[in-house]
Protein backbone atom coordinates (compact mmCIF):
# COMPACT_ATOMS: atom_id res chain seq x y z
CA UNK A 1 0.00 0.00 0.00
CA UNK A 2 2.82 2.46 0.83
CA UNK A 3 4.02 1.61 -2.93
CA UNK A 4 0.22 2.69 -3.79
CA UNK A 5 0.23 6.06 -2.00
CA UNK A 6 3.16 7.14 -3.40
CA UNK A 7 2.64 6.50 -7.09
CA UNK A 8 -0.82 8.54 -6.06
CA UNK A 9 1.55 10.85 -4.65
CA UNK A 10 3.69 11.51 -7.58
CA UNK A 11 0.89 11.64 -10.22
CA UNK A 12 -0.69 14.81 -8.10
CA UNK A 13 2.81 16.27 -7.72
CA UNK A 14 3.24 16.23 -11.43
CA UNK A 15 -0.19 17.59 -12.25
CA UNK A 16 -0.40 20.18 -9.82
CA UNK A 17 3.25 21.42 -10.51
CA UNK A 18 2.29 21.53 -14.00
CA UNK A 19 0.04 24.17 -13.03
CA UNK A 20 2.01 26.02 -11.33
CA UNK A 21 1.37 25.34 -7.86
CA UNK A 22 4.28 25.29 -5.21
CA UNK A 23 4.46 22.50 -2.57
CA UNK A 24 4.65 23.02 1.08
CA UNK A 25 4.66 22.01 4.68
CA UNK A 26 2.08 22.88 7.30
CA UNK A 27 1.78 22.51 11.30
CA UNK A 28 -0.83 19.42 12.12
CA UNK A 29 -0.95 20.86 15.58
CA UNK A 30 -2.88 24.39 15.47
CA UNK A 31 -3.78 26.83 18.16
CA UNK A 32 -7.10 27.49 19.47
CA UNK A 33 -6.74 31.28 18.65
CA UNK A 34 -6.73 31.68 14.94
CA UNK A 35 -9.76 28.53 14.93
CA UNK A 36 -11.54 30.77 17.25
CA UNK A 37 -10.86 33.93 15.13
CA UNK A 38 -12.81 31.77 12.05
CA UNK A 39 -15.47 30.90 14.46
CA UNK A 40 -14.36 27.22 14.05
CA UNK A 41 -13.40 26.45 17.01
CA UNK A 42 -16.50 25.13 18.83
CA UNK A 43 -18.32 24.09 15.64
CA UNK A 44 -15.10 21.53 15.37
CA UNK A 45 -14.86 20.48 19.00
CA UNK A 46 -17.75 21.03 20.85
CA UNK A 47 -20.37 17.88 20.70
CA UNK A 48 -19.72 16.51 17.77
CA UNK A 49 -17.04 18.26 16.43
CA UNK A 50 -14.46 16.03 14.48
CA UNK A 51 -11.20 18.07 15.95
CA UNK A 52 -8.80 16.02 18.50
CA UNK A 53 -8.06 18.96 20.74
CA UNK A 54 -5.99 19.46 23.71
CA UNK A 55 -4.61 21.57 26.46
CA UNK A 56 -1.02 21.59 27.06
CA UNK A 57 1.44 22.33 29.99
CA UNK A 58 0.71 25.96 29.51
CA UNK A 59 -2.98 25.81 29.55
CA UNK A 60 -3.09 26.31 26.25
CA UNK A 61 -5.87 24.78 23.77
CA UNK A 62 -4.38 23.49 20.10
CA UNK A 63 -6.20 20.76 17.87
CA UNK A 64 -4.49 18.47 15.48
CA UNK A 65 -5.50 19.80 12.03
CA UNK A 66 -8.41 17.98 9.99
CA UNK A 67 -7.92 20.90 7.73
CA UNK A 68 -6.04 23.66 7.05
CA UNK A 69 -7.54 27.10 5.98
CA UNK A 70 -6.91 29.27 9.52
CA UNK A 71 -2.91 27.85 9.45
CA UNK A 72 -2.41 28.98 5.60
CA UNK A 73 -4.02 32.30 5.74
CA UNK A 74 -2.45 33.26 9.00
CA UNK A 75 1.11 32.47 6.87
CA UNK A 76 -0.78 34.37 3.72
CA UNK A 77 -1.57 37.76 5.88
CA UNK A 78 2.09 37.46 7.07
CA UNK A 79 3.99 37.20 3.57
CA UNK A 80 1.46 38.47 1.31
CA UNK A 81 1.33 42.47 0.55
CA UNK A 82 1.47 43.41 -2.86
CA UNK A 83 -1.35 42.48 -5.65
CA UNK A 84 2.27 41.67 -7.34
CA UNK A 85 2.47 38.49 -5.44
CA UNK A 86 -1.04 37.25 -6.46
CA UNK A 87 -2.18 34.63 -7.56
CA UNK A 88 -0.38 32.10 -5.69
CA UNK A 89 -1.27 28.18 -5.29
CA UNK A 90 0.09 26.43 -2.20
CA UNK A 91 -0.04 22.66 -1.73
CA UNK A 92 0.97 20.05 1.13
CA UNK A 93 0.59 16.47 1.26
CA UNK A 94 0.22 15.33 5.00
CA UNK A 95 -1.72 13.12 7.31
CA UNK A 96 -4.52 14.88 8.71
CA UNK A 97 -6.60 13.68 12.25
CA UNK A 98 -10.40 13.76 12.32
CA UNK A 99 -12.33 12.15 15.46
CA UNK A 100 -14.91 10.53 12.75
CA UNK A 101 -17.96 9.59 14.01
CA UNK A 102 -18.26 5.93 12.06
CA UNK A 103 -14.62 5.40 10.93
CA UNK A 104 -14.80 2.46 8.50
CA UNK A 105 -12.97 0.59 6.23
CA UNK A 106 -9.79 1.29 7.71
CA UNK A 107 -8.44 3.61 4.78
CA UNK A 108 -12.09 5.09 3.42
CA UNK A 109 -13.12 6.81 6.84
CA UNK A 110 -10.11 6.89 9.32
CA UNK A 111 -9.33 8.79 12.25
CA UNK A 112 -5.84 9.33 10.22
CA UNK A 113 -5.48 9.79 6.84
CA UNK A 114 -3.23 11.04 3.92
CA UNK A 115 -4.46 14.12 2.26
CA UNK A 116 -3.38 16.84 0.00
CA UNK A 117 -4.74 20.11 0.31
CA UNK A 118 -4.04 22.92 -1.58
CA UNK A 119 -4.96 26.89 -0.99
CA UNK A 120 -4.81 29.37 -3.70
CA UNK A 121 -4.93 33.59 -3.44
CA UNK A 122 -6.38 36.06 -5.51
CA UNK A 123 -6.69 39.69 -5.73
CA UNK A 124 -10.73 39.78 -7.39
CA UNK A 125 -13.04 37.03 -7.98
CA UNK A 126 -12.35 36.59 -11.99
CA UNK A 127 -8.95 35.15 -11.15
CA UNK A 128 -9.46 32.79 -8.16
CA UNK A 129 -13.11 31.09 -10.78
CA UNK A 130 -10.15 31.18 -13.68
CA UNK A 131 -7.91 28.78 -10.92
CA UNK A 132 -10.92 26.92 -9.77
CA UNK A 133 -11.37 25.98 -13.14
CA UNK A 134 -7.89 24.85 -14.14
CA UNK A 135 -7.65 23.20 -10.40
CA UNK A 136 -10.90 21.17 -11.78
CA UNK A 137 -9.36 20.18 -15.05
CA UNK A 138 -6.01 19.04 -12.79
CA UNK A 139 -8.52 16.82 -10.90
CA UNK A 140 -9.94 15.30 -14.00
CA UNK A 141 -5.87 14.71 -15.16
CA UNK A 142 -5.08 12.80 -11.88
CA UNK A 143 -8.21 10.57 -11.79
CA UNK A 144 -7.85 9.79 -15.33
CA UNK A 145 -3.85 8.85 -15.11
CA UNK A 146 -4.74 6.81 -11.71
CA UNK A 147 -7.17 4.65 -13.67
CA UNK A 148 -10.33 5.48 -11.90
CA UNK A 149 -14.01 6.69 -12.75
CA UNK A 150 -15.43 9.37 -11.26
CA UNK A 151 -18.70 11.70 -11.20
CA UNK A 152 -17.62 15.34 -10.74
CA UNK A 153 -21.33 16.59 -8.52
CA UNK A 154 -22.26 19.95 -7.42
CA UNK A 155 -21.62 19.76 -3.25
CA UNK A 156 -22.61 21.11 -0.33
CA UNK A 157 -19.50 23.18 0.82
CA UNK A 158 -20.32 22.32 4.44
CA UNK A 159 -18.26 23.33 7.42
CA UNK A 160 -15.25 24.28 4.90
CA UNK A 161 -18.06 27.09 3.51
CA UNK A 162 -17.78 29.02 0.44
CA UNK A 163 -19.58 30.50 -2.41
CA UNK A 164 -19.68 27.33 -4.81
CA UNK A 165 -18.03 23.68 -4.25
CA UNK A 166 -17.81 20.66 -6.67
CA UNK A 167 -17.07 16.89 -5.37
CA UNK A 168 -15.65 13.96 -7.03
CA UNK A 169 -16.85 10.86 -6.33
CA UNK A 170 -15.87 7.06 -7.32
CA UNK A 171 -19.17 5.50 -7.92
CA UNK A 172 -18.77 2.00 -5.66
CA UNK A 173 -21.65 0.41 -4.01
CA UNK A 174 -19.92 0.42 -0.83
CA UNK A 175 -19.91 4.38 -1.30
CA UNK A 176 -21.28 6.92 1.61
CA UNK A 177 -22.53 9.45 -0.37
CA UNK A 178 -26.03 9.37 -2.76
CA UNK A 179 -25.37 11.22 -5.62
CA UNK A 180 -28.46 11.90 -8.26
CA UNK A 181 -27.39 11.80 -11.67
CA UNK A 182 -29.31 12.73 -14.96
CA UNK A 183 -29.32 9.98 -17.82
CA UNK A 184 -27.64 12.53 -19.81
CA UNK A 185 -24.90 13.18 -17.64
CA UNK A 186 -25.60 17.19 -17.39
CA UNK A 187 -26.22 17.01 -14.03
CA UNK A 188 -24.88 15.19 -11.03
CA UNK A 189 -24.81 16.31 -7.73
CA UNK A 190 -24.48 14.86 -4.01
CA UNK A 191 -28.22 14.04 -2.18
CA UNK A 192 -26.99 16.69 0.39
CA UNK A 193 -27.47 19.39 -2.53
CA UNK A 194 -29.46 18.04 -5.42
CA UNK A 195 -32.57 19.82 -6.76
CA UNK A 196 -35.28 18.05 -9.01
CA UNK A 197 -38.82 19.05 -9.88
CA UNK A 198 -41.26 17.44 -7.08
CA UNK A 199 -44.17 14.68 -8.30
CA UNK A 200 -47.17 16.91 -8.50
CA UNK A 201 -49.41 17.40 -5.70
CA UNK A 202 -53.11 15.66 -5.18
CA UNK A 203 -55.76 18.46 -6.35
CA UNK A 204 -57.92 19.67 -2.97
CA UNK A 205 -60.17 22.42 -3.88
CA UNK A 206 -60.85 25.63 -2.84
CA UNK A 207 -63.31 25.83 0.08
CA UNK A 208 -63.99 27.71 2.90
CA UNK A 209 -61.58 26.35 5.61
CA UNK A 210 -62.99 24.16 8.11
CA UNK A 211 -61.65 23.27 11.34
CA UNK A 212 -62.24 19.30 11.57
CA UNK A 213 -61.43 16.86 14.90
CA UNK A 214 -58.30 14.52 14.36
CA UNK A 215 -57.93 12.55 17.87
CA UNK A 216 -54.59 11.32 18.24
CA UNK A 217 -54.08 11.86 14.46
CA UNK A 218 -50.35 13.51 15.07
CA UNK A 219 -48.27 11.54 11.76
CA UNK A 220 -48.87 12.09 8.37
CA UNK A 221 -49.75 8.28 8.05
CA UNK A 222 -52.40 8.52 10.54
CA UNK A 223 -54.58 11.57 9.56
CA UNK A 224 -54.21 9.70 5.53
CA UNK A 225 -55.64 7.12 6.75
CA UNK A 226 -58.16 8.36 9.23
CA UNK A 227 -59.32 11.28 6.83
CA UNK A 228 -58.63 9.95 3.23
CA UNK A 229 -56.22 13.16 2.44
CA UNK A 230 -53.28 12.48 -0.03
CA UNK A 231 -49.90 13.22 1.83
CA UNK A 232 -49.52 15.76 -0.61
CA UNK A 233 -52.36 18.02 0.10
CA UNK A 234 -51.21 18.27 3.85
CA UNK A 235 -48.27 21.22 5.28
CA UNK A 236 -46.32 19.45 7.60
CA UNK A 237 -44.71 21.96 10.10
CA UNK A 238 -41.41 20.93 12.22
CA UNK A 239 -40.08 23.21 14.83
CA UNK A 240 -36.60 23.40 15.15
CA UNK A 241 -33.94 24.91 17.74
CA UNK A 242 -30.72 26.09 15.96
CA UNK A 243 -27.41 26.38 17.97
CA UNK A 244 -25.82 29.58 17.12
CA UNK A 245 -21.90 29.44 16.97
CA UNK A 246 -22.67 32.21 19.46
CA UNK A 247 -24.08 29.65 21.69
CA UNK A 248 -28.09 31.00 21.30
CA UNK A 249 -31.14 29.14 20.40
CA UNK A 250 -32.89 29.94 17.76
CA UNK A 251 -35.80 28.42 16.70
CA UNK A 252 -37.19 27.41 13.40
CA UNK A 253 -40.98 26.78 12.05
CA UNK A 254 -40.74 25.12 8.87
CA UNK A 255 -43.34 24.13 6.65
CA UNK A 256 -43.21 21.34 3.52
CA UNK A 257 -45.34 19.45 2.23
CA UNK A 258 -46.31 16.27 3.27
CA UNK A 259 -45.10 13.56 1.27
CA UNK A 260 -41.35 15.35 1.50
CA UNK A 261 -38.65 14.79 3.36
CA UNK A 262 -36.50 17.54 5.08
CA UNK A 263 -32.54 18.14 4.08
CA UNK A 264 -30.58 19.33 7.03
CA UNK A 265 -27.94 20.41 5.51
CA UNK A 266 -29.97 22.93 3.09
CA UNK A 267 -31.61 23.72 6.61
CA UNK A 268 -28.66 24.77 7.80
CA UNK A 269 -27.08 26.86 5.09
CA UNK A 270 -30.62 28.89 5.09
CA UNK A 271 -30.42 29.49 8.94
CA UNK A 272 -26.19 29.99 8.29
CA UNK A 273 -27.86 32.89 5.60
CA UNK A 274 -30.37 34.43 7.57
CA UNK A 275 -28.67 34.96 10.80
CA UNK A 276 -25.27 35.87 9.19
CA UNK A 277 -23.63 33.04 11.23
CA UNK A 278 -22.86 29.70 11.38
CA UNK A 279 -24.90 27.04 12.90
CA UNK A 280 -23.53 24.04 14.94
CA UNK A 281 -26.29 22.12 15.32
CA UNK A 282 -30.10 21.51 14.93
CA UNK A 283 -32.66 20.28 17.26
CA UNK A 284 -36.06 18.53 16.46
CA UNK A 285 -38.54 20.01 19.74
CA UNK A 286 -40.53 16.82 21.00
CA UNK A 287 -42.59 17.13 24.19
CA UNK A 288 -39.84 16.46 26.91
CA UNK A 289 -38.17 19.83 25.73
CA UNK A 290 -41.37 21.86 26.51
CA UNK A 291 -40.38 21.97 30.62
CA UNK A 292 -36.51 21.57 29.90
CA UNK A 293 -36.72 24.77 28.05
CA UNK A 294 -39.61 26.53 29.65
CA UNK A 295 -41.60 26.47 26.65
CA UNK A 296 -45.47 27.15 26.51
CA UNK A 297 -47.58 24.53 26.04
CA UNK A 298 -47.08 23.75 22.10
CA UNK A 299 -49.72 21.30 20.35
CA UNK A 300 -47.12 18.73 18.90
CA UNK A 301 -48.61 17.04 16.07
CA UNK A 302 -51.14 19.76 15.72
CA UNK A 303 -48.81 22.65 14.81
CA UNK A 304 -49.92 25.45 11.45
CA UNK A 305 -47.90 27.39 10.03
CA UNK A 306 -48.98 30.46 11.68
CA UNK A 307 -48.31 29.14 15.21
CA UNK A 308 -47.46 32.26 17.07
CA UNK A 309 -44.57 33.80 18.34
CA UNK A 310 -46.15 33.61 22.10
CA UNK A 311 -45.63 30.04 22.38
CA UNK A 312 -42.21 31.22 22.89
CA UNK A 313 -42.47 33.77 25.66
CA UNK A 314 -41.76 32.02 29.25
CA UNK A 315 -38.54 30.20 26.78
CA UNK A 316 -34.88 30.20 28.85
CA UNK A 317 -32.26 30.87 26.55
CA UNK A 318 -33.73 30.43 23.59
CA UNK A 319 -34.78 33.90 20.78
CA UNK A 320 -38.41 34.98 21.41
CA UNK A 321 -39.46 35.15 17.20
CA UNK A 322 -39.46 32.09 14.99
CA UNK A 323 -37.81 32.17 11.43
CA UNK A 324 -40.35 30.86 9.45
CA UNK A 325 -39.50 28.95 6.28
CA UNK A 326 -42.07 27.00 3.97
CA UNK A 327 -40.29 25.02 1.07
CA UNK A 328 -41.22 25.43 -2.71
CA UNK A 329 -43.44 22.27 -2.22
CA UNK A 330 -45.82 23.93 0.35
CA UNK A 331 -45.50 27.48 -0.94
CA UNK A 332 -47.36 26.04 -3.84
CA UNK A 333 -50.10 24.76 -2.47
CA UNK A 334 -53.29 26.88 -3.10
CA UNK A 335 -55.46 24.81 -0.62
CA UNK A 336 -54.13 22.44 1.43
CA UNK A 337 -54.11 20.27 5.21
CA UNK A 338 -52.62 22.03 8.31
CA UNK A 339 -52.62 22.07 11.84
CA UNK A 340 -54.55 24.09 13.88
CA UNK A 341 -52.30 24.49 16.63
CA UNK A 342 -55.41 22.97 18.47
CA UNK A 343 -55.00 19.36 20.10
CA UNK A 344 -56.93 16.99 17.90
CA UNK A 345 -57.63 19.55 14.92
CA UNK A 346 -56.88 20.10 11.49
CA UNK A 347 -57.56 23.23 9.59
CA UNK A 348 -59.09 22.00 5.82
CA UNK A 349 -59.14 23.62 2.53
CA UNK A 350 -56.74 26.53 4.18
CA UNK A 351 -54.60 28.35 2.24
CA UNK A 352 -51.80 31.22 2.73
CA UNK A 353 -53.66 34.42 2.84
CA UNK A 354 -55.14 33.58 6.24
CA UNK A 355 -51.74 33.92 7.82
CA UNK A 356 -50.19 37.53 8.80
CA UNK A 357 -46.79 36.16 8.89
CA UNK A 358 -45.61 34.44 5.58
CA UNK A 359 -43.07 32.62 5.37
CA UNK A 360 -39.62 32.89 3.66
CA UNK A 361 -39.69 30.13 0.64
CA UNK A 362 -36.82 28.23 0.41
CA UNK A 363 -35.87 25.19 -1.22
CA UNK A 364 -35.35 22.74 2.01
CA UNK A 365 -36.18 19.48 0.52
CA UNK A 366 -34.83 16.39 -0.43
CA UNK A 367 -34.57 15.57 -3.80
CA UNK A 368 -34.89 11.86 -4.97
CA UNK A 369 -34.42 9.42 -7.36
CA UNK A 370 -37.08 9.44 -10.21
CA UNK A 371 -38.19 12.62 -10.09
CA UNK A 372 -37.66 15.13 -12.60
CA UNK A 373 -34.09 17.50 -13.67
CA UNK A 374 -34.57 20.81 -13.67
CA UNK A 375 -32.34 20.89 -16.52
CA UNK A 376 -34.84 18.83 -18.63
CA UNK A 377 -37.77 17.67 -17.28
CA UNK A 378 -37.46 14.87 -19.41
CA UNK A 379 -34.22 14.04 -17.73
CA UNK A 380 -35.22 11.17 -14.93
CA UNK A 381 -32.85 10.90 -12.17
CA UNK A 382 -31.00 8.15 -11.32
CA UNK A 383 -29.31 7.53 -7.93
CA UNK A 384 -25.67 5.80 -6.97
CA UNK A 385 -23.54 5.20 -4.31
CA UNK A 386 -20.48 7.73 -4.17
CA UNK A 387 -17.28 7.29 -2.51
CA UNK A 388 -16.20 11.35 -2.29
CA UNK A 389 -11.98 11.48 -3.16
CA UNK A 390 -11.99 15.21 -3.99
CA UNK A 391 -13.30 18.61 -2.93
CA UNK A 392 -12.79 21.66 -4.31
CA UNK A 393 -14.04 25.35 -3.34
CA UNK A 394 -14.57 29.19 -3.98
CA UNK A 395 -13.98 30.10 -0.42
CA UNK A 396 -14.11 34.07 -1.48
CA UNK A 397 -13.34 36.24 1.23
CA UNK A 398 -14.38 34.40 4.66
CA UNK A 399 -11.37 33.22 6.01
CA UNK A 400 -9.00 36.37 4.89
CA UNK A 401 -11.67 38.52 6.60
CA UNK A 402 -11.58 37.01 9.61
CA UNK A 403 -8.00 36.65 10.14
CA UNK A 404 -6.97 40.22 8.54
CA UNK A 405 -5.06 38.50 5.43
CA UNK A 406 -5.10 41.36 3.32
CA UNK A 407 -3.22 42.81 0.19
CA UNK A 408 -2.55 46.16 -1.46
CA UNK A 409 -4.35 46.67 -5.07
CA UNK A 410 -2.85 47.86 -7.87
CA UNK A 411 -4.80 51.55 -6.53
CA UNK A 412 -2.96 51.03 -3.49
CA UNK A 413 -5.84 50.02 -1.94
CA UNK A 414 -5.85 47.35 0.66
CA UNK A 415 -8.07 44.60 0.09
CA UNK A 416 -9.14 41.13 1.43
CA UNK A 417 -7.57 38.08 -0.36
CA UNK A 418 -9.35 36.31 -2.39
CA UNK A 419 -8.85 32.41 -1.15
CA UNK A 420 -9.76 28.91 -3.17
CA UNK A 421 -9.60 25.16 -1.45
CA UNK A 422 -8.81 22.23 -3.11
CA UNK A 423 -8.35 18.87 -1.27
CA UNK A 424 -7.67 15.09 -2.64
CA UNK A 425 -7.91 12.31 -0.03
CA UNK A 426 -4.10 10.29 -0.98
CA UNK A 427 -5.28 7.44 1.03
CA UNK A 428 -8.85 6.97 0.24
CA UNK A 429 -8.11 7.25 -3.43
CA UNK A 430 -6.36 4.32 -2.94
CA UNK A 431 -8.91 2.78 -1.19
CA UNK A 432 -11.71 4.12 -3.45
CA UNK A 433 -10.00 2.12 -6.48
CA UNK A 434 -10.29 -1.12 -4.62
CA UNK A 435 -13.93 -0.80 -4.05
CA UNK A 436 -14.52 0.40 -7.84
CA UNK A 437 -11.98 -2.32 -9.52
CA UNK A 438 -12.20 -5.67 -7.23
CA UNK A 439 -13.52 -9.42 -7.90
CA UNK A 440 -13.55 -12.41 -5.78
CA UNK A 441 -9.86 -13.48 -5.77
CA UNK A 442 -9.26 -9.97 -4.79
CA UNK A 443 -7.82 -6.27 -5.84
CA UNK A 444 -7.62 -5.55 -9.39
CA UNK A 445 -5.20 -2.83 -9.20
CA UNK A 446 -5.07 0.34 -12.34
CA UNK A 447 -1.89 -0.28 -13.73
CA UNK A 448 -0.36 3.30 -12.98
CA UNK A 449 -1.12 3.08 -9.02
CA UNK A 450 -0.43 -0.74 -8.65
CA UNK A 451 2.46 -1.54 -6.17
CA UNK A 452 3.89 -3.67 -8.81
CA UNK A 453 3.48 -3.83 -13.21
CA UNK A 454 4.06 -7.37 -12.96
CA UNK A 455 4.66 -10.16 -10.58
CA UNK A 456 7.49 -12.91 -11.96
CA UNK A 457 6.24 -16.17 -10.37
CA UNK A 458 8.92 -19.24 -10.12
CA UNK A 459 5.95 -21.76 -9.68
CA UNK A 460 8.74 -24.57 -8.32
CA UNK A 461 11.63 -22.33 -6.56
CA UNK A 462 13.42 -25.92 -6.21
CA UNK A 463 13.50 -26.67 -9.61
CA UNK A 464 16.89 -25.06 -11.06
CA UNK A 465 15.32 -24.33 -14.98
CA UNK A 466 12.28 -22.28 -12.99
CA UNK A 467 14.26 -20.42 -10.97
CA UNK A 468 16.98 -19.05 -13.56
CA UNK A 469 14.24 -18.60 -16.27
CA UNK A 470 12.52 -16.39 -13.80
CA UNK A 471 15.37 -14.92 -12.43
CA UNK A 472 16.79 -13.94 -15.96
CA UNK A 473 13.02 -12.67 -17.03
CA UNK A 474 12.37 -10.59 -13.46
CA UNK A 475 16.01 -8.56 -14.67
CA UNK A 476 15.32 -8.09 -18.24
CA UNK A 477 12.08 -6.18 -16.81
CA UNK A 478 14.04 -4.09 -14.18
CA UNK A 479 16.64 -3.11 -16.99
CA UNK A 480 14.06 -2.24 -19.43
CA UNK A 481 12.01 0.09 -16.98
CA UNK A 482 9.24 -2.12 -15.86
CA UNK A 483 8.36 -2.27 -12.00
CA UNK A 484 8.36 -5.54 -11.84
CA UNK A 485 8.45 -8.14 -8.34
CA UNK A 486 9.93 -11.33 -8.13
CA UNK A 487 8.26 -14.35 -6.51
CA UNK A 488 10.79 -16.75 -5.35
CA UNK A 489 9.39 -17.69 -1.68
CA UNK A 490 9.45 -21.61 -1.30
CA UNK A 491 5.19 -21.81 -1.20
CA UNK A 492 3.36 -23.88 -3.53
CA UNK A 493 2.28 -22.39 -6.72
CA UNK A 494 -1.31 -22.49 -5.99
CA UNK A 495 -0.27 -20.70 -3.17
CA UNK A 496 1.36 -17.55 -5.01
CA UNK A 497 -0.54 -17.76 -7.94
CA UNK A 498 -3.24 -16.71 -4.90
CA UNK A 499 -1.28 -14.21 -3.50
CA UNK A 500 -0.32 -12.46 -6.66
CA UNK A 501 -4.34 -11.97 -7.26
CA UNK A 502 -4.93 -11.31 -4.13
CA UNK A 503 -2.45 -8.16 -4.29
CA UNK A 504 -4.08 -7.37 -7.08
CA UNK A 505 -0.99 -6.62 -9.65
CA UNK A 506 -1.90 -6.37 -13.18
CA UNK A 507 0.23 -9.07 -15.22
CA UNK A 508 1.91 -12.53 -14.03
CA UNK A 509 4.42 -14.37 -15.80
CA UNK A 510 4.60 -17.45 -14.60
CA UNK A 511 8.10 -19.36 -15.12
CA UNK A 512 6.51 -23.30 -14.28
CA UNK A 513 6.82 -26.54 -16.16
CA UNK A 514 7.25 -25.30 -19.47
CA UNK A 515 10.51 -23.77 -18.30
CA UNK A 516 12.00 -26.88 -20.20
CA UNK A 517 10.81 -25.68 -23.56
CA UNK A 518 11.36 -21.75 -22.87
CA UNK A 519 7.84 -20.78 -22.46
CA UNK A 520 6.39 -19.18 -19.39
CA UNK A 521 2.66 -18.31 -19.17
CA UNK A 522 1.68 -14.36 -19.37
CA UNK A 523 -1.71 -13.44 -18.07
CA UNK A 524 -3.46 -10.79 -17.42
CA UNK A 525 -5.09 -10.11 -13.97
CA UNK A 526 -8.03 -8.39 -14.88
CA UNK A 527 -9.78 -10.32 -17.88
CA UNK A 528 -7.89 -13.62 -16.51
CA UNK A 529 -6.88 -13.60 -20.40
CA UNK A 530 -3.72 -16.57 -20.05
CA UNK A 531 -1.08 -17.04 -23.06
CA UNK A 532 2.14 -19.51 -23.52
CA UNK A 533 4.33 -17.68 -24.99
CA UNK A 534 8.38 -17.97 -25.65
CA UNK A 535 10.06 -16.43 -22.82
CA UNK A 536 11.26 -13.58 -25.55
CA UNK A 537 8.07 -12.93 -26.52
CA UNK A 538 6.75 -12.92 -23.49
CA UNK A 539 8.41 -9.93 -22.46
CA UNK A 540 8.14 -7.96 -25.41
CA UNK A 541 4.38 -8.57 -25.16
CA UNK A 542 4.23 -7.30 -21.85
CA UNK A 543 6.63 -4.36 -21.78
CA UNK A 544 4.37 -3.53 -24.99
CA UNK A 545 1.62 -3.14 -23.33
CA UNK A 546 2.49 -1.50 -20.10
CA UNK A 547 4.25 1.39 -22.21
CA UNK A 548 0.72 1.79 -23.73
CA UNK A 549 -1.19 2.00 -21.01
CA UNK A 550 1.14 4.23 -19.11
Amino acid sequence: MLRVLKKITCIIQEELNAKGCLETLLPQLHPSEIWQQTGRWNGYTAGEGIMFHLTDRQGKELGLGPTHEEVITKLAAETIRSYKQLPINIYQIQTKFRDEIRPRFGLMRSREFIMKDAYSFHSNEKDLKKTYLEMNDAYQNIFKRCGIETVSVDADSGAIGGAESREFMVTAEAGEDLILISPDKKYAANQEKAVSKAREASFLPKKPVEIRETIDQKSIELLCEKQGFDPSQIIKVILILAMTESNELQPVLISIRGDQELNEVKVINEISKHLKQSILSLKLIDKGDLESYSLNEIPIGFIGPDLSNSFLVKAKNIRKKFIRFADHTAANLESFVCGANKLNQHKVFANWSLFDEKPEVVDIRTAQAGERSTHDINQMLIEKRGIEIGHIFQLGCKYSKSLGATFTNDLGIEEPLWMGCYGIGVSRLAQAAVEQSHDNSGIIWPLAIAPFEIVVIIANIKDEIQKKLGETIYQELVESGIDALIDDRDERAGVKFKDADLIGIPWKIIAGRDSKANKVELRERGSGNTKLLDTKQAIDDVITEISRSK
